[in-house]
């Protein structure tokens, strides 16, 4: 296998966490067991210790981006400095994960040694830029402004079909290679140990029903729905434990409408977890995991969740649930609280049901972060033959 010299550009890092962080974290590792691996990313913070990665970190000054806990690379600034270091350096490939200063830095780069771009498509940028900007006209305008640079590309990776149509509605018109998400989660090995942690820690009974959302607390992830749908269940005297994980800016917000609905026996705000051995014991404890997100593109959460054989609910239609067939090993329901009730009362009486979709979910979802980074890498050879041939 040739040994490629891949260099990847973000317009975030640690210890700013999100998906895409994630996402390129533990590609980045893989990949770097048979590749020379370059990430360039923004400075994040003072005296960060780049030491710790496994691969060649090169970071861009940076200044923060309003209202996000984001920044901005000072590339046109830096520029001159930052062509001195790319000049001295060999790539075989470019990969793209933002369309921003510094996905657009990789664009430059790749243009200037003669070699090929890619990117990843991400996110569904509508959703985050019409709660920020409060227009969707505006928002209409930034999204044709970044697409153009995913255009520039010459090929994308999507994470499934559905995201490929809604880049292609943006204006998306070149080549793209359809790749899962991974996780880099094994199931417990100690279960009852395991259930006895969460049991604990957030005093459930053994008995008791576990219902779990984990991710950014925002609006646009559909917890209010979440919220709207336990108050359905409980008026219906079904019994059930829910538990929110993360934090957000709606975190405050959603606190507040659980004890309005008077939930807060049955509803518990865990906060931001980074112990990952404890978030793996999260999910195993649940029997079903609620996401009724129509901002996600294809959610990492609930590739976690199968890892541990909880099988996930999801709206009927929406992107993230593309990689899934309901009752096969997931699940879908309409995006009407009682119809999502319904559904959710329905899976849990099936048990036989339920049984079968929780074994698939694991076998048929929970792809390791070493197979993708593999296909990943397939895909740039793939990328770099094509372009050498044109």
């Amino acid at each position: 296998m040739k040994k490629l010299k891949i260099a990847m550009f973000m317009d975030s890092w640690y210890p700013n966490v999100d998906g895409v962080v994630v996402v390129m974290d533990n590609l980045l590792k893989n990949l770097n067991k048979y590749a020379d691996v370059t990430l360039v990313v923004p400075k994040m913070e003072k005296n960060e210790d780049d030491s710790i990665y496994p691969f060649k970190v090169i970071r861009v000054d940076s200044v923060p981006l309003p209202i996000s806990n984001y920044r901005v690379g000072l590339v046109d600034l830096e520029y001159l400095k930052l062509k001195k270091i790319f000049d001295d350096m060999d790539f075989d490939i470019i990969h793209i994960h933002s369309p921003f200063a510094l996905g657009k830095l990789g664009i430059r780069v790749a243009k200037s040694k003669k070699i090929p771009v890619v990117a990843t498509m991400h996110t569904r940028w509508e959703f985050e830029f019409e709660k920020y900007l409060k227009s969707k006209r505006i928002a209409n305008l930034c999204i044709k402004y970044l697409i153009k640079s995913y255009n520039k590309c010459n090929s994308c990776i999507a994470l499934n079909k559905s995201l490929i149509k809604v880049y292609n509605d943006y204006g998306y018109k070149g080549k793209y290679q359809i790749i899962n998400n991974g996780t880099d989660l094994e199931i417990v090995r100690d279960k009852e140990k395991s259930l006895d942690r969460v049991n604990n820690l957030f005093k459930l009974n053994k008995d008791d029903i576990v219902f779990l959302f984990v991710g950014r607390i925002v609006s646009f992830k559909n917890i209010y729905f979440i919220l709207d749908t336990l108050k359905e269940l409980k008026n219906r005297n079904f019994k059930f434990k829910m538990i929110y994980v993360g934090d957000g800016p709606d975190y405050d917000e959603l606190n507040k409408k659980i004890r309005e609905y008077r939930l807060s026996n049955e509803v518990l705000l865990a906060g931001k977890i980074m112990d990952r051995e404890l978030l793996k014991s999260i999910y195993y404890r649940s029997n079903l995991f609620l996401f009724p997100s129509l901002f996600d593109s294809s959610s990492l959460v609930q590739i976690e969740a199968a890892s541990q054989e909880t099988p996930t609910i999801f709206i009927a239609g929406s992107v993230t649930s593309d990689t899934v067939e309901n009752n096969v090993n997931g699940f879908t329901a309409t995006e009407d609280i009682n119809a999502f009730a319904d559904r959710i009362e329905e899976i849990i009486d099936n048990k036989k049901l339920y049984k079968k979709v929780q074994k698939n979910a694991k076998k048929d979802l929970a792809k390791p972060w070493k197979d993708v980074a593999l296909e990943t890498y397939n895909y740039y050879l793939k990328v770099i033959e094509e372009y050498n041939n044109k």
